[in-house]
């Protein structure tokens, strides 16, 4: 699972734990750990290992941690910084962003949040599964995307 930085990134607690910061109703979980965690509990991962080591599959990557993965299939969480509007287009929300680099950007936001979820989005090979926090930039997506259904489900001697 993948996400934007649309929640806070915490340090591990006592003991080495990680801090479920990502919350949508009732699914919580942590980012991977930080490149810079030091001791960390048994069973979770370095940041570099997050994605592939036992341990991480409970964890939310970010673009930092996710960048240069390639997965059979990602999930992505596509958070409110950056949505989209009919007749308006792109809106960076820089009020919803946790990323301080990118928020540091001044004009250059939207773009670099663009890029942003353009990674998150093509880290899987076979699949990419989406979950949208803003409802109207869901309904773009599926304005532009279409059913794809696999040729062996095809009835006999349709094409």
């Amino acid at each position: 699972m993948t996400a934007g930085f649309c929640w806070p990134w915490s340090d591990p607690i006592a003991g080495g734990n990680l801090v479920n910061d990502v919350r949508i109703a009732g699914y919580e979980r942590p980012w991977n750990a930080k490149p810079d965690a030091g001791r960390l509990a048994s069973g979770i991962p370095k940041s570099s290992l997050w994605a592939y080591k036992e341990g991480g599959e409970n964890q939310v990557g970010c673009i930092y941690t996710a960048q240069g993965f390639e997965f059979d299939y990602v999930g992505v969480i596509f958070g409110t910084d950056l949505v989209y509007r009919p007749g308006t287009g792109w809106i960076g929300q820089k009020g919803n962003s946790h990323d301080s680099v990118v928020k540091r950007s001044g004009t250059s936001f939207t773009d670099l949040v663009k890029n942003t979820y353009r990674v998150l989005l093509t880290r899987g090979i076979k699949g990419c599964y989406v979950h949208f926090l803003d409802k109207d930039t869901a309904t773009f997506f599926k304005s532009r995307t279409e059913l794809v259904v696999a040729p062996d489900s095809f009835p006999k001697g349709a094409s």
